[in-house]
């Protein structure tokens, strides 16, 4: 049945617009971002079909170029929008992170560094930089490797550390397998 046909507080994007985001499903808040269906499935349907296909939100939203681009429907132009809207939410943690007072618990600096850097497919070694009052003055991603490891070199470490005036560091490591792993100021 086409969407159109669909009673009105039905339709994902109308339904958005009048009870809010946090109401709708994965599936509609895709369909919003796809905007229209292919022939013979509606834009819910095309929704549905793609996050069972990839397996779910997290995993679409971070396939390669290549996978995407091999779905009916979507072109360079959908990659280009889904790879904008996953820019514009780490921009978004970043810059409520940089206006907190200071980064105050291990669970904050977690969820941050996992915001950065959950969508690299490679090995990473960043520096979160931080002032005398552990407030952030920026992230950086100083090495990247390949799937398995990471040539780091201290002095170039050290190097950014002075370049930003940072009174403290957090280090962090981030694999394809596994999960940011914060390790304490040095």
């Amino acid at each position: 049945m086409n969407i159109r046909e669909w009673p009105a507080d039905e339709r994902p994007r109308e339904k958005l617009l009048l009870r809010g985001a946090a109401v709708l499903s994965d599936a509609e808040l895709v369909a919003v971002l796809l905007g229209s269906g292919v022939a013979g499935r509606n834009v819910l349907d095309l929704a549905r079909g793609l996050l069972v296909r990839f397996g779910g939100l997290r995993q679409f939203l971070e396939a390669d170029r290549e996978a995407v681009l091999r779905e009916p429907g979507l072109g360079p132009v959908k990659y280009a929008q889904l790879q904008a809207l996953l820019e514009i939410g780490r921009r978004y943690l970043d810059e409520g992170i940089e206006r907190t007072a200071a980064l105050e618990s291990p669970a904050a600096v977690r969820r941050y560094l996992k915001a950065m850097l959950r969508h690299e497919a490679s090995e990473v070694f960043g520096c979160l930089f931080l002032d005398s009052k552990h407030r952030p003055l920026a992230f950086e991603i100083l090495f990247r490797g390949t799937i398995d490891r990471a040539s780091i070199y201290p002095r170039e470490v050290v190097r950014r550390a002075l370049m930003h005036n940072a009174a403290a560091l957090i280090l962090t490591g981030y694999g394809v397998k596994q999960r940011v792993a914060a390790l304490p100021n040095t």
